[in-house]
């Protein structure tokens, strides 16, 4: 097929990558323009630089369905279809009318659950026990098209980048199987239920705030899904620490504080410690109950979070372990 691509991020790279594997002519690549980072150094996407490698011409308009420029190089290039991956932009008609098969979409959920911005990070966030990719008939709506074919994978306890990669490679096989459903005439694609949609929004540095009057199990999740950005964080002694490695203590009985809930994500709920009935010493949500070489134990809202792996400002991340070895960490002192 003559295809044109557009993608942004590391994501969409293998993708990229199997399409041209697989014998695909891709004319064109389309990504977002590029960036000035430290001391004002050019940064290219890592689409950009794939596409380069490959030898193919990127073009990166600022916005593409405006772009009558652009809108007639596509034209005039005629693709058979465009795929697109983690973009960046809402594609209008303008667009979606060039390819004669249309413009084809991989999407990281299992549609038409968590459409948006932040699919992988919410389906750690709530809890999912898996994620997946459903590759999608683009339409003018917000990942609202058509579905073609999905695929999934257990979450366990990976973290956001290590599901990120794992669902890279799946839409990247699903779409090389995608293409050879529609170019044989074998594709039948599925409306979504708008009923059962849901929406992931952008991710906000202040949303990796950590709330411990929140439960052991969503804070680990939070941790996983914010790992590597934007990072989930609180105070310690007046230090703000990055959290990077933690899990829920493994009790026969869930422990509760003995704080009341505190309203909003940056409450901080003081308590001493006090004994649960049948369940060992525990405190109001935010208390270090112990810390050892296996971990600070945290009491939460319900249950306890062990902290394994942590960092302050300026410095690398560290194993509690070592942390340990330069610094001391109270019973009874206070997170949030």
């Amino acid at each position: 097929m003559k295809l044109v691509f557009l993608g942004t991020p590391d994501f969409a790279v293998p993708v990229l990558n199997k399409l041209i594997e697989a014998g695909h002519e891709v004319g064109f690549v389309v990504s977002q323009p590029d960036r000035k980072g430290n001391r004002g150094k050019v940064i290219f996407s890592p689409v950009k630089q794939a596409a380069l490698d490959h030898g193919i011409e990127v073009l990166q308009p600022e916005r593409i369905s405006s772009d009558e420029s652009m809108l007639k190089t596509l034209s005039d290039y005629a693709p058979d279809a465009m795929i697109v991956v983690a973009y960046g932009q809402i594609l209008k008609k303008a667009v979606l009318d060039i390819p004669k098969l249309g413009c084809f979409n991989v999407h990281a959920s299992l549609l038409p659950r968590l459409r948006g911005a932040s699919p992988i990070q919410h389906a750690i966030l709530e809890g999912d026990e898996r994620a997946g990719v459903t590759i999608m008939r683009i339409d003018e709506g917000l990942d609202t098209g058509d579905m073609l074919i999905s695929d999934s994978v257990e979450i366990g306890r990976m973290n956001f980048e290590e599901l990120h990669d794992r669902l890279s490679e799946i839409g990247a096989d699903l779409m090389v199987r995608a293409l050879d459903l529609i170019s044989s005439g074998k594709a039948e694609f599925t409306p979504q239920d708008d009923s059962l949609s849901t929406y992931a929004g952008m991710i906000r540095k202040e949303d990796g705030r950590i709330d411990f009057a929140c439960t052991a199990r969503s804070i680990d999740q939070k941790i996983r899904a914010f790992d590597p950005w934007p990072g989930a964080f609180c105070d310690m002694a007046g230090t703000t620490i990055k959290i990077w490695k933690a899990e829920p203590e493994e009790t026969g009985t869930e422990t509760k504080g003995s704080g009341t809930e505190a309203e909003g994500s940056g409450a901080e709920t003081k308590g001493s410690v006090t004994e649960a009935e049948g369940s060992g010493a525990f405190a109001a949500p935010g208390t270090v109950i112990s810390a050892d070489s296996e971990g600070i134990r945290v009491q939460c809202g319900e249950g306890v979070l062990i902290i394994k792996e942590l960092q302050l400002p300026g410095k690398k991340r560290t194993s509690v372990r070592d942390y340990l070895l330069g610094h001391s960490v109270e019973k009874g002192t206070v997170m949030g």
